[in-house]
């Protein structure tokens, strides 16, 4: 398999961009967009001048238990810059959701609960909402991430969407929000709870 398969045999339909569009962020903007590939391992992401976007992180499945993604958040932490990603809401019953969040909550990451983000996929037509997770070398607030998270959009997410889909994904104040109020729990602490809960 080449490296667009492993990740679309392994991300759902409506969290994946289109071979032609990660091609073309890669062709047409080689300077932010970037491509780490391995045996075992494929890592999509995007570097700006003050933070990092993961887009996409696959680790094959014989290959987990190696330390391949510590390794893949180690490299990019030496950047010294946040890194911000996105995770699908924190589901207990999934396995593959709950150690999916151990291991960013072991490489020290942080979910940034006042920031909501749905959009709609162009593949299905349906509203998706993710959670956003970062990690922040020098403190980085909620608000700084979530105005990264407004440029990455805009730049990678949308870049010449009409032009390869035949269409636009939304405007990106439809998509993010970001309140101080915002009723959302910490998916960390729900996965502490649950461990605790499973101690009893």
């Amino acid at each position: 398999m080449n490296w667009y398969e492993k990740l679309n045999q392994y991300f759902p339909v409506e969290e994946m961009k289109s071979k032609e569009h990660m091609e073309l962020l890669l062709q047409e903007k080689g300077d932010v967009y970037h491509k780490d590939e391995g045996i075992h391992h494929v890592l999509m992401y995007a570097e700006f001048p003050t933070f990092l976007f993961i887009d996409y992180v696959y680790v094959s499945n014989e290959s987990r238990g190696r330390g391949i993604g510590h390794q893949l958040m180690e490299r990019l932490k030496q950047k010294e810059k946040p890194i911000i990603l996105e995770v699908e809401p924190y589901d207990y019953s999934d396995s593959d959701s709950t150690k999916r969040l151990r291991f960013y909550q072991r490489e020290g990451f942080k979910h940034a609960v006042k920031i909501g983000y749905t959009r709609k996929s162009l593949a299905t037509d349906e509203h998706n909402t993710l959670e956003i997770l970062f990690w922040s070398p020098h403190g980085e607030n909620e608000e700084e991430i979530y105005q990264q998270m407004k440029k990455m959009y805009e730049d990678i997410h949308t870049y010449k969407d009409e032009e390869i889909y035949g269409r636009s994904y939304q405007h990106v104040d439809e998509v993010l929000t970001y309140n101080n109020e915002r009723e959302a729990d910490d998916i960390f602490e729900a996965l502490d709870r649950q461990k605790n809960n499973q101690k009893k």
